[in-house]
């Protein structure tokens, strides 16, 4: 008998392939499910993106390996993005790395800098590939709170009291996911100096700014910030090209080029159209953002109604494609909860607890559905 790797010991299958084949079963056996559980946008890239590509397909070498650091003109475009965006300056030739898609950078980021053994800070709640992928890689996950009380914002005070001598690398994500709740200047000025005064790399995981959200910020615009932080974005919720997988990450020369070393081993290069039409969208002019803004809106504020009729609470401060509630007091467990509705009503809800344990009493709702479907939702109700 041919044995998997122990690695394989360490992970799950990934929450939403699993649940994703239940509902797609359901959907077989004729049941009418609404998927409110996944951030796929359902829109499409702008016109001008899908130009780009198809003019491209036919320019000399676009259909050869492309080089592993991206197209100039990509990351030329990231760096412009960024500058005016978030006031970042980063040099395009040395401080930029395109990825296919920010996962990849997860996996990349984590080759490069863990040891086996090492630790690594992880948010709880937050993105279950953290865990997984360091897990992969033979570090220990170590987690941090977040609350509703503390804003979901890790009590850094609290966390210095710990051993922190074998942690290697933080990750963060804001504005977070699940909860959408975002962090102030000040804040991130007391996670670089966290950083610092640790020896920490902190990577921030930053794909939700532009959604729903009138402050974009960027942790790499506090002074020094490279010094410590890599920054992952994605072009996935921004400009609805989810599944043309286009990230990137920034950060210090060193840092970047120590994730090259791994980049240049897993893949042959971006191909070309994908990256023309990237370039297209960070061009994109303010129009593209309010109109974004204003779908989004339109379908949040239905959202909030279903959730009113559950007996949810939510911040109406919370940014991005999600809509974090809390259950009402004595509900069933999480997964219960939502197990409840999908059998009884049809439609599919995130729990909370797939992002970690202070994800237990919520729930989250994904935008990524047209105002059409959200009304049949609550009809349901």
């Amino acid at each position: 008998m041919i044995r998997t790797a122990e690695r394989l010991n360490t992970v799950q299958e990934y929450y939403f392939s699993k649940k994703l084949r239940e509902v797609r079963g359901l959907m077989a056996e004729g049941k009418p499910i609404i998927n409110m559980g996944i951030g796929s946008p359902d829109l499409t890239p702008s016109p001008e993106v899908l130009k780009a590509i198809q003019n491209s397909v036919h320019e000399n070498g676009a259909h050869q390996y492309q080089s592993y650091q991206g197209l100039p003109q990509l990351r030329a475009a990231i760096a412009d993005f960024y500058k005016k965006k978030f006031s970042v300056d980063a040099d395009p030739n040395t401080e930029i790395l395109p990825l296919m898609g920010s996962k990849e950078g997860i996996m990349h980021i984590s080759l490069a800098f863990l040891n086996e053994g090492d630790e690594v800070l992880i948010p709880n709640p937050g993105y279950p590939t953290y865990t997984s992928v360091t897990k992969l890689v033979g570090a220990v996950p170590t987690y941090y709170d977040l609350t509703e009380e503390n804003g979901w914002f890790p009590d850094l005070e609290e966390l210095a009291k710990q051993d922190l001598s074998k942690v290697k690398v933080m990750w963060l994500s804001y504005p977070h996911m699940p909860t959408g709740a975002t962090a102030t200047k000040e804040q991130f000025v007391k996670m670089v100096a966290f950083a610092q005064k640790h020896e920490i790399l902190l990577v921030n995981d930053n794909p939700y700014s532009f959604v729903l959200n009138a402050e974009p910020a960027s942790i790499l615009s506090i002074p020094n910030a490279k010094e410590v932080c890599l920054e992952l974005n994605s072009l996935s919720k921004t400009f609805n090209m989810a599944g043309w997988r286009v990230g990137f990450v920034l950060g210090s020369e060193d840092h970047i080029n120590a994730i090259l070393k791994v980049k240049s081993n897993m893949d042959s290069g971006m191909f070309y159209g994908i990256q023309k039409g990237a370039i297209a969208a960070l061009e994109s002019s303010d129009d593209w953002f309010e109109e974004l803004t204003k779908v989004y809106g339109a379908r949040r504020e239905l959202i909030y109604q279903l959730a009113d009729l559950l007996g949810c609470t939510y911040d109406r401060k919370a940014v991005g494609m999600f809509v974090w509630a809390k259950l009402p007091e004595g509900s069933a467990a999480s997964e219960d909860f939502i197990d409840n509705i999908l059998y009884n009503k049809d439609l599919f809800i995130t729990p909370g607890t797939i992002f970690g344990s202070n994800g237990e009493g919520y729930i989250r709702f994904s935008l990524c559905i047209s105002e059409e479907k959200i009304k049949e939702a609550i009809a349901r109700f």
